[in-house]
């Protein structure tokens, strides 16, 4: 192959490198669209069997702080975030947080979350669901549903701790955040707090119907896939078209031209013998 001597050309060899590169680089992005797609699919895959199974105890799936007054316990494992667990207590309602703009079906307002203080007295935050503001705007503190006395019994998903910045004040005699930061809420507690905190799904007694539950949102997985196919396909292309350019330059440097249809209309006619 004589003709594709020139490959070996300071040139040639640059644009295999730089080839190379862009190929390697395709490759390893669509690599980590594939680990986010896996990651999604396991969080979606642990979401549908929080509904399905039975609830377990609380300490089960969230282990339970060790700290003093103002701390939170440490979170729970990625494999227990969605578990349903039943906890029995008795709501604190002097310390109600409200988390600020927060969107269900469209609308912005708050989700509401209630301490639940066990026996042991430690408590888990419970999101006891989502209200629309008052009127006066989204930012209007809403009437919120009395919390029932006594024991309550609840029935939850564990949701982790939301990450990012968590200022957190109190407005008129209620906590307000805009994330849900465990941690930084505990801090405004009088007991320990667990590391995590439930999405209601049940309550005994009932819970009130004026909150909406929280709906949780399936991860977007098949885009992450799409991504993957994407980068693949990118990747396999610079290649492809390394080597049609290659082959177009043997050509040319071989003196190879392509050759049009034959006009046989335009050839002599054959001559007739005498």
């Amino acid at each position: 192959m004589v003709v594709y001597r020139f490959l070996l050309t300071p040139r040639w060899l640059g644009i295999l490198a730089l080839t190379l590169v862009a190929a390697t680089v395709m490759v390893l992005l669509g690599n980590w669209q594939l680990d986010r797609y896996r990651g999604r699919t396991e969080v979606n895959e642990r979401i549908d069997a929080g509904l399905r199974m039975a609830p377990v105890p609380l300490r089960e799936a969230v282990p339970g702080p060790t700290g003093g007054s103002g701390t939170a316990g440490p979170a729970p494992a990625e494999e227990k975030i969605w578990t349903r667990v039943t906890v029995t207590g008795r709501y604190d309602t002097a310390n109600v947080v409200l988390v600020r703009g927060r969107t269900v079906e469209s609308k912005v307002g708050f989700e509401v979350l209630t301490p639940l203080v066990l026996a042991d007295g430690t408590a888990v935050l419970v999101d006891r669901g989502w209200i629309p503001p008052a009127p006066g705007g989204a930012t209007a503190q809403p009437q919120v549903p009395p919390a029932p006395s006594g024991e309550v019994t609840v029935v939850g998903r564990v949701h982790e701790s939301e990450s990012g910045s968590v200022t957190v004040s109190r407005r008129e005699g209620r906590l307000e955040t805009r994330r849900i930061g465990v941690p930084q809420l505990a801090r405004e507690l009088p007991y320990p707090v667990h590391g995590a905190y439930l999405l209601l799904d049940e309550q005994t007694p009932a819970a009130d119907p004026a909150f909406v539950a929280v709906p949780v949102g399936h991860a977007n997985n098949w885009q992450n896939f799409g991504y993957v196919v994407q980068w693949w396909l990118f990747a396999g292309m610079t290649l492809f078209g390394y080597v049609w350019v290659a082959r177009r330059e043997a050509r040319r440097l071989s003196g190879a031209t392509p050759q049009g249809p034959v006009d046989r209309a335009a050839e002599p006619a054959p001559s007739t013998p005498a």
